[in-house]
């Protein structure tokens, strides 16, 4: 199995780039956040491989680093996420925006990749939930308290809060880093009305 390619960059396709090493060219399918990263044609250049084996073909898959592929790696194990959508999802975001979203529960961050739609990015956030804050450079009491939201045993006042602004038409990990704040302004018994309104200035600067 190949997991890294060390040469030079021969020519650029639409989602993938061959990459010459000792004059072999190599057909390595790449996200498009890295193929944009990468050299122009002559120079030298180094990828991650996840080589994709099956009875009929044999794929490689590139990325800027080591992380970068275990992430593709745990995209593909989610139901409905094939090669393409993981790709896809890589291609508009880093490892750690990616981590940090799914820890957050930013499903609509996520639906933006290309072949990714609602249910999709729900299942995404939801089957690598546990994985994702060892991966992230969110706040961690931010995290928490936005899962305790997600699992509905956050206190009444701060769900309410985070409700509140959700209809007010904040997206919901918006809101919860809004409240979470509130809440460290404020302390741990303050009323939904007062989270309220120090979370709506909170958003406002």
């Amino acid at each position: 199995m190949i997991g890294k390619l060390k040469g030079v960059i021969d020519s650029y396709g639409d989602d993938f780039v061959i990459l010459d090493v000792q004059g072999v060219g190599y057909h390595v399918q790449c996200p498009s956040r890295v193929l944009q990263g990468l050299p122009s044609p002559g120079e030298a250049a180094t990828l991650s491989i996840e080589t994709y084996v099956r009875e009929d073909q044999i794929r490689l898959f590139g990325f800027a680093s080591d992380l970068e592929r275990e992430w593709f790696r745990m995209l593909m194990t989610v139901q409905g996420v094939g090669a393409k959508v993981a790709l896809g999802v890589l291609g508009i975001m880093r490892p750690t925006e990616l981590a940090n979203a799914i820890a957050l529960g930013d499903k609509a961050a996520i639906a933006r990749a290309p072949g990714v739609g609602k249910r999709v990015a729900e299942r995404i956030a939801t089957e690598l939930k546990s994985k994702a804050p060892a991966f992230a450079d969110a706040d961690a009491g931010l995290i928490q308290a936005n899962a305790a939201i997600e699992d509905k045993a956050a206190p009444r006042p701060v769900a309410d809060a985070v409700s509140a602004l959700v209809n007010l038409g904040y997206g919901q990990p918006q809101a919860a880093a809004a409240v979470a704040a509130a809440q460290r302004a404020a302390g741990e018994d303050a009323e939904a009305s007062k989270l309220i309104r120090l979370g709506l200035k909170e958003l406002s600067q």
